[in-house]
């Protein structure tokens, strides 16, 4: 049983949010949808609002933090988050908003709550500032660490190393690139999706997984996949094609439903890829 539990509460374009609850802490990595989504999906898995230590923001597209508004008027809690992502807050003249917000000047803060350490890293994406996050512990004399990525526009050597040697990770498989080219989108929202500030492709997500695989990373999560331009068995299959290992768990995060990664008490099955 792992001292820790890792769980998607909602992933793509409509809403953002991670459960985390780590060596005496529970977190969220970012707030998007509404508040009384969020506070539902956190009902629905045995957790409340009331309990988060902190919220950690990815970047100030609405997706990520469209519940922050409202949350923040029923409860203050802290908002860890780049300056520049913050000031799309500031032009609401929110008090209650500003009055949460940790502000960071470096990509590459840190913060720690009880004995969790949070170390955020700069990610590549048309925002004004974006970090994915890597979560570390001691147990029982060995560190322990797991990572959050995505909205990433390609994987570059940052991302590379603040993932690596992970145990677990959540990272990004926005698009099948075929089924974004032959798609509905325009072509200039096609041009910044594939552009090395849009987001990652299920092929650029196995080329990284195979590398994670290999520094020792066993439990994957497949998250923030286009409604339009993927399909679950597309990004699973592809992301399944780079695991030579039968004991690497894989899933795939939902848009409108918690998946976990780590801690599902649910999960009986012995280790191995979730079929989806």
């Amino acid at each position: 049983m792992k001292d820790y539990k890792i769980c998607n509460l909602y992933s793509g374009s409509k809403g953002n949010s991670t459960f985390i609850s780590a060596s005496g802490a529970k977190i969220l990595i970012d707030a998007g949808k509404s508040a009384r989504s969020l506070c539902g999906a956190l009902s629905q898995i045995g957790e409340s609002i009331e309990n988060i230590d902190a919220i950690f923001i990815t970047h100030e597209h609405s997706d990520h933090v469209s519940a922050l508004q409202t949350l923040t008027h029923r409860r203050k809690i802290p908002i860890h988050i780049l300056l520049n992502s913050a000031y799309k807050f500031y032009g609401l003249r929110d008090e209650a908003l500003c009055d949460c917000l940790c502000l960071h000047n470096d990509s590459n803060f840190e913060v720690k709550i009880r004995q969790l350490s949070i170390k955020a890293f700069p990610t590549p994406h048309d925002s004004r500032a974006s970090v994915g996050y890597r979560f570390s512990f001691t147990q029982n004399d060995k560190t322990v660490s797991f990572a959050y990525a995505t909205d990433i526009g390609f994987v570059n050597d940052c991302v590379k190393q603040n993932l690596s040697g992970c145990e677990s990770v959540i990272i990004e498989s926005n698009h099948d690139k075929d089924m974004l080219l032959t798609g509905p989108y325009p072509e200039d929202l096609k041009r910044r999706i594939m552009s090395k500030k849009g987001h990652l492709s299920n092929s650029d997500c196995a080329g990284l997984i195979s590398y994670l695989v290999s520094g020792g990373t066993k439990n994957i999560m497949l998250a923030h996949l286009s409604e339009e331009n993927n399909t679950p068995n597309l990004a699973y299959s592809e992301a399944l094609s780079a695991i030579a290992d039968d004991n690497i768990f894989l899933t795939v995060a939902s848009p409108d439903r918690a998946t976990w990664l780590i801690g599902d008490p649910d999960f009986t099955a012995d280790a191995g890829k979730e079929i989806i």
